[in-house]
């Protein structure tokens, strides 16, 4: 599942300048988190996790990989 999240999201991004850095599934207090790890020339701001985050939220709902619920979290590698 995480390898075709990947295939899925990495193009989209990537047309908007953006990297692909990792996808991993994590649990904290219960709440599972789909964190997708960005990077951005000069650097990542709110803005572009924003704007991340509104390319791969559609594509997920479309395909519908995750049948748990989960909290989606775009961070930049610098914030792993």
């Amino acid at each position: 599942m995480i390898e075709k999240i990947k295939e899925l999201v990495i193009k989209p991004l990537d047309e908007n300048n953006i990297k692909l850095v990792d996808v991993y599934f994590e649990e904290e207090n219960g709440v599972k988190n789909l964190v997708i790890v960005i990077d951005k020339k000069p650097y990542v701001d709110i803005d572009t996790c924003v704007l991340a985050t509104n390319i791969i939220n559609p594509i997920l709902d479309k395909e519908d990989l995750i049948e748990e619920s989960y909290v989606l979290d775009v961070c930049s590698k610098g914030g792993e």
